[in-house]
């Protein structure tokens, strides 16, 4: 890797990659495009390490022109594509954008790898990689007794948003097979940890709590996800760019399956103990039951045998303490956190998904 594209660099997950590349590779040089909509922020991608190595350009990935510009203009040698819309809920309320950006916004960026990586003057071709980031959503939903997902479960998306994910992962496969594109994918599941936009589980039940707000909780909350501490992602993926075998597929997940419900009483628990003197201790007498969403799945489980076995990686950080560095980092980054919640994207979301269903008041 010498120059490498981060697509939705200023995102939960891309900022925190941008911040563990730089740390970890001390040649390296970042070329960061995104959108900046709601969910990317340059607050994100403030005191990062040796931040000369770091370039933003504010653009989307749906532009093809500006996209091969990028390509030629910076040599680039290594894509890794976070950039996508991402919450179950607004693909939901809205799926167009969805459609636009996971699914044409990967086309473009392929298109550019094809053009620059195996056309005209084509690089060296062992020297290039192009990663897609993808989600565990793809896959559908698991019964009680199902076995996790692996690499080869067949894809069965039940929301706007995993269908979008699903297809774009056909694309890049696609790219692999008829051209020989340089191509790895994984598919994660849920992410927490800094940085992460609070329409989320995780952020959304510690804000709240803070604020002496309801915590809402779909259905029965048991609902099954399996939870992976944001570095610990940004570590595997690291691990593929250095010895992933081009046109394979990674789950990477973070070896738990909690209930909703059992994540929010934990949060709360580490609130109550972070903030005795909190007027709304207990905390889990602010969790409210409500009407669950369209096409909620009801369980995932990621088998992560195939990334230990070959790439010798497992995530490090427990769920308890996971959580805990968590909500450590929301209590002592409150200006971030009063500056994306006044966003007014933000609080039209709110008031969309949650106001006018009379969750939230």
């Amino acid at each position: 890797m010498k120059n490498v594209l981060v697509t939705g660099g200023a995102g939960f997950i891309g900022s925190n990659f941008v911040r563990y590349l730089l740390e970890v590779e001390s040649q390296v040089m970042i070329l960061n495009l995104d959108a900046l909509t709601y969910a990317g922020s340059l607050e994100n991608l403030e005191n990062l390490p040796d931040p000369e190595r770091h370039k933003i350009i504010e653009g989307n990935i749906c532009d093809k022109d500006l996209v091969n510009r990028l390509f030629k203009e910076f040599e680039i040698d290594t894509v890794v594509h976070f950039a996508a819309e991402s919450h179950v809920d607004r693909s939901i309320l809205g799926p167009e954008q969805f459609i636009q950006t996971n699914i044409v916004g990967t086309f473009s960026l392929l298109e550019a790898a094809r053009e620059n990586w195996l056309e005209g003057k084509p690089q060296p071709i062992d020297q290039m990689r192009f990663h897609h980031i993808s989600t565990d959503e793809v896959y559908g939903t698991l019964g009680p007794g199902d076995p996790p997902f692996s690499e080869t479960t067949p894809y069965s998306p039940n929301s706007p948003y995993a269908a979008s994910k699903a297809s774009s992962d056909h694309l890049v496969r696609s790219y692999y097979h008829t051209y020989g594109l340089p191509v790895t994918i994984s598919n994660c599941s849920n992410n927490y940890g800094p940085y992460q936009f609070p329409e989320k589980l995780i952020p959304l039940m510690i804000l709240n709590a803070l604020q002496g707000k309801p915590l809402p909780i779909y259905g029965d909350g048991k609902q099954i996800r399996d939870w992976l501490y944001v570095r610990d992602h940004c570590e595997a993926i690291y691990q593929i760019l250095l010895s992933g075998k081009n046109g394979e597929t990674y789950n990477i997940g973070g070896d738990n399956q909690p209930t909703n419900l059992e994540i929010v009483l934990q949060i709360c628990s580490i609130l109550d103990k972070r903030l005795p003197e909190s007027p709304y201790n207990p905390h889990h007498d602010l969790i409210r039951h409500v009407k669950d969403r369209p096409g909620h799945d009801r369980r995932y489980a990621m088998e992560i045998g195939k990334i230990f076995n070959q790439l010798n990686w497992e995530p490090k950080e427990s769920l308890e303490k996971g959580l805990q560095i968590t909500i450590d980092w929301y209590l002592t980054n409150m200006e971030w956190v009063i500056n994306i919640t006044g966003q007014s994207e933000y609080q039209v979301w709110v008031k969309e998904n949650y106001q006018e269903r009379g969750i939230l008041k």
